[in-house]
């Protein structure tokens, strides 16, 4: 798939009207949270910009099982919630310090410390709220699935955890190797990107196996692309700060495996993760098209 491929143009323009669809729900959720001291700055931290491959893979995913649309836009703005809450801690100044995020400056320093953690301790909770809502689903069961499985892809077992070894490696001063790296962003990175995936077999009670395999080797390439741009990106694409991971002294998928190393590992990994849904044909064109796209991106 070529840059200007049609089957890259019809991903571009799917992945532009998921993002729109989720920020449309998220909107209105935040709406009825206007005379909140925090609305502001939620409404910044949730409905910025960023790529929508979550909510993509949540939406994608309900498709191929014919899924309500609208089950899978409440799973999109929770997985959404959960995302951007994380980038709102992740950028304070306790843990990677950042200034800028998605091209603007980050929420700490639009605003101050306390006002960052509150926006994500809140927006961790509303997407609870929003899973646990009839709208999602209307067997409790179901919804209790989802409320579940989150819950532990975000916390210690699951993204939380991810973070916790990144820090403490950073601190220890650690020499991490290959497999320890790919344990830790399976954590910080991949764990969300499952649950996403896996929201459509979820909503219809499918096999889940199939989109968890899927979405563990398409978090590992994700992240590999992650530290290829830190090293030949643009601050002007990215949104964000380059190169700090080489100043901090930081293990990489690319100081270990060198930046030729890294592109063929990341190839590799999205061979394996197509070879995991094969059997959905083209009903699962939309997830093989964002797979090759998380490699070639250049943001």
């Amino acid at each position: 798939m070529t840059i200007d491929s049609p089957l890259n143009e019809r991903f571009l323009r799917e992945l532009d009207h998921c993002s729109k669809v989720t920020k449309n729900k998220l909107r209105k959720v935040c709406s009825l949270r206007d005379d909140s001291p925090l609305s502001e700055a939620i409404k910044y931290a949730v409905l910025g910009g960023g790529k929508g491959l979550r909510s993509f893979l949540a939406i994608k995913s309900a498709e191929i099982f014919d899924v309500p649309y609208s089950q899978a836009v409440q799973c999109a703005a929770a997985i959404e919630c959960i995302h951007s809450y994380s980038l709102v801690h992740d950028d304070l100044p306790a843990m990677d310090n950042d200034d800028l995020r998605r091209g603007k400056p980050t929420v700490h320093k639009k605003w101050d410390e306390a006002t960052a953690i509150l926006v994500g301790d809140g927006l961790q909770a509303l997407a609870f709220e929003v899973l646990s809502q009839r709208e999602t689903h209307h067997d409790p069961e179901i919804r209790l699935n989802l409320v579940n499985s989150l819950s532990i892809a975000s916390g210690i077992l699951g993204m939380v955890g991810g973070q916790a070894l990144d820090i403490h490696a950073e601190k220890s001063k650690a020499s991490l190797n290959l497999t320890s790296i790919k344990k830790m962003q399976s954590l910080k990175t991949g764990a969300l990107f499952i649950w996403a995936t896996e929201v459509g077999p979820r909503l219809s009670r499918n096999d889940i196996r199939p989109f968890t395999n899927f979405a563990r080797y398409l978090g590992l390439a994700f992240q590999i692309q992650d530290d290829i741009l830190d090293i030949t990106g643009k601050a002007e694409e990215t949104g964000k700060a380059l190169r700090k991971d080489v100043k901090a002294g930081k293990a990489t998928f690319v100081s270990i495996l060198g930046l030729s190393g890294a592109k063929k590992e990341a190839r590799l990994l999205i061979e394996q993760a197509n070879k995991q849904i094969e059997k959905y044909g083209e009903k699962a064109e939309m997830l093989r098209a964002l797979a090759k796209f998380s490699i070639e991106r250049k943001f």
